[in-house]
C-alpha cells in the first residue's frame, strides 16, 4: 500500500519538509511520478525572460555557433543541481543553512547579498518581459507593462495555503505551454538540422569575440542561476524515500537524479529551441542584428507567420510568471537560512518585486523601449558573476565527511566541480578586464 502524503502544507518550503513520503517498495514508474516536482520548480528558472534575451541575441547575430555554450551550460546546471539535492537530502541542511554554519559573520553577509542581487537580478528579467509580453499581446506601452507586472503579488497570495504539488502542477503547466509554443514554431520555420548539429561543437566564432563572451556568460548566467542552487537543496527535502533495500537516502538519491535529468533536459530543449528559432528565422535570412525580444516578435509575424509571433508572445508571459513563483519561493530560503528570518510569502514577494520594479523603470524611461534587450542581456550577465559565490559554498559542503555523514562527493566529481568552478570564475574575470 503506498504511504500517505501530506502535500497540503504551506507554501513555503522551509514548512513543509518531509511533505511526501514515497513507498521504495513501489513499482518505479510510481515512485517517479510522485517524486516529481522539485526539478521543474528548479527547470522553470532556466526558461526565464532573460534566457530569451540571450538566446535570440545569439542565435541573430552568430546563428547556431553557440549553441554548444547552451547545451554544456546545462549539463553543468544539472550537475550543480545534483550536489544541491545531494546536500539537502543526506545533511538535512539547505545551501542557506549549510552556509551559516560553517562560515562567520563576514562569509555569511557577502554570500547573502550576492544571492539577493541574483535573485533581484532574475526578477528584473521577469519584470522587463513580462512588461514585454502585456505590450506584444495588448498594445500597451512598456512603463505600463511593468507597472502591471507589480500586481503579480496577486498571484503569490492566491497560493498561500497551497501544498507543493498543487504549486509544482502549474509550475508543469506553465513549462508545458511554453515547449509547446516553441515546437511549434520550430516546426514553423524549420532550421538546417546539419546546421544545428555542427552548433553543437565547442568552438569560438570568427568575428566579435568580445560580443560572444557577453552572450556566453549571459547563457551561464541565466542557465545556472545561482539562487536556485539554494531552492533546488531545501525543495528536495519535500521529498523522502523509505523501506528501501540499498537505503532511504541511496533510494531518494536515484530518484533525484532521474528528477533533474528529465527536468532540465527539457529546459534544455526550450533554450536550445529559442537559439534554433532564432537563428533559422533570422541569421539565415541576413537579420544579423536582432538584440531584443520586441524586434524578434516584429519580424516573427511575417517571415513565419502571425500564429507564431502569438505563441511567441504567450511563451513569453508563461516563462515571466512561472519564474515568479520560484524565485519568491528561493527568496524564502535564503533570507530563512542566513538572517534566521521568516516572513509571509507574498511580503518577500512585494519586497523582491519592489526591489526589481524601480531599476527595470528607471532602465526603461532613461534608455527608452529598445534598451529592453540590452538590460535583459546584462541582468544575466551579473547573475554569472554571482554564481561562484554560491558554487564555493556548495562544493565545499558536499565534500565534508563531517556535514555529509560518509556520503561526500568522489574525488572525480570533485575535481570537475573545482574545475568548473575554475572556468565560470576564469570566463567573469576575462569580461571584467575587457579582454577579446
Amino acid at each position: 500500500m503506498p504511504l500517505p502524503t501530506t502535500a497540503t502544507a504551506p507554501f513555503c518550503p522551509s514548512e513543509v519538509k518531509g511533505s511526501i513520503v514515497i513507498d521504495a517498495r513501489e513499482p518505479r514508474w510510481i515512485k517517479l511520478k510522485r517524486f516529481a516536482g522539485p526539478g521543474l520548480l528548479v527547470a522553470i528558472g532556466y526558461m526565464d525572460p532573460g534566457n530569451w534575451a540571450t538566446d535570440i541575441q545569439a542565435g541573430s547575430q552568430f546563428g547556431y555557433s553557440l549553441l554548444w555554450v547552451v547545451a554544456l551550460s546545462s549539463l553543468a546546471a544539472i550537475f550543480l543541481q545534483m550536489l544541491a539535492a545531494r546536500l539537502g537530502l543526506v545533511a538535512g541542511r539547505d545551501l542557506a543553512q549549510a552556509s551559516y554554519d560553517r562560515y562567520g559573520r563576514a562569509g555569511r553577509l557577502v554570500q547573502w547579498i550576492t544571492a539577493e542581487i541574483s535573485i533581484v537580478a532574475c526578477d528584473i528579467a521577469e519584470v522587463l518581459g513580462c512588461a514585454l509580453a502585456f505590450k506584444l499581446l495588448l498594445g500597451v506601452p512598456i512603463a505600463w507593462g511593468i507597472a502591471l507586472t507589480a500586481f503579480d503579488t496577486m498571484i503569490v497570495l492566491g497560493l498561500q495555503g497551497k501544498g507543493f504539488r498543487q504549486i509544482e502542477a502549474i509550475v508543469f503547466g506553465l513549462i508545458g505551454t511554453m515547449a509547446l509554443c516553441f515546437v511549434a514554431q520550430v516546426a514553423m520555420a524549420p532550421p538546417d538540422w546539419h546546421a544545428v548539429a555542427a552548433g553543437l561543437v565547442p568552438g569560438a566564432p570568427s568575428h566579435d569575440r568580445h560580443e560572444a563572451i557577453v552572450l556566453a556568460l549571459g547563457i551561464v548566467g541565466a542557465t545556472i542561476m545561482p539562487h536556485n542552487l539554494y531552492l533546488h537543496s531545501s525543495v528536495v527535502q519535500t521529498r523522502r524515500v523509505v523501506g528501501g533495500k540499498r537505503g532511504d537516502v541511496r533510494d531518494t538519491l536515484a530518484l533525484v537524479r532521474l528528477d533533474t535529468w528529465v527536468s532540465l533536459a527539457l529546459a534544455m530543449c526550450v533554450n536550445a529551441a529559442i537559439l534554433i528559432l532564432a537563428g533559422s528565422v533570422f541569421h539565415a535570412s541576413g537579420q544579423t542584428n536582432v538584440t531584443d525580444i520586441e524586434q524578434a516578435y516584429r519580424l516573427i509575424t511575417p517571415m513565419a507567420g502571425s500564429a507564431a509571433a502569438f505563441l511567441f508572445g504567450i511563451a513569453l508571459l508563461a516563462s515571466g510568471q512561472s519564474s515568479t513563483l520560484t524565485g519568491t519561493i528561493a527568496g524564502q530560503v535564503i533570507m530563512d537560512g542566513f538572517l534566521h528570518a521568516r516572513i509571509p510569502c507574498y511580503q518577500r514577494r512585494l519586497i523582491t518585486r519592489g526591489l526589481a520594479l524601480v531599476p527595470a523603470l528607471i532602465g526603461v524611461l532613461w534608455l527608452g523601449d529598445g534598451a529592453v534587450g540590452k538590460l535583459l542581456v546584462w541582468s544575466q550577465v551579473l547573475l554569472s558573476l554571482q554564481l561562484p559565490f554560491a558554487m564555493w559554498p556548495l562544493i565545499r559542503s558536499v565534500s565534508d565527511p563531517r556535514l555529509m555523514n560518509g556520503n561526500t562527493l568522489g574525488r572525480p566529481a570533485q575535481v570537475l566541480s573545482w574545475g568548473l568552478f575554475a572556468v565560470i570564475t576564469a570566463t567573469n574575470l576575462l569580461l571584467i578586464v575587457g579582454l577579446d
